[in-house]
């Protein structure tokens, strides 16, 4: 499984990452580290919980993230 990590600057100043893979695992950062560590944490959380609860099967992943702006 591979996760691509997509970080923008919004009109007012904040800084929002999301991981494209998983709807919803999107996060907000004063700086765009912050916002990837944060979008980065959601998103391992949201497969761990898939992972016990049955509904996925274990995959190898890949998370792919682009370098601080």
């Amino acid at each position: 499984m591979n996760l691509n990590l997509e970080v923008e600057q919004e009109e007012d100043g904040r800084w929002l990452a999301e991981v494209l893979e998983l709807p919803g695992a999107m996060a907000y950062g004063a700086s765009a580290d912050e916002a990837m560590v944060k979008a980065e944490a959601l998103a391992f959380r949201a497969l761990a919980e898939q992972l016990e609860r049955g509904e996925v099967s274990p995959l190898p992943i890949t998370l792919s993230v682009p370098s601080a702006a």
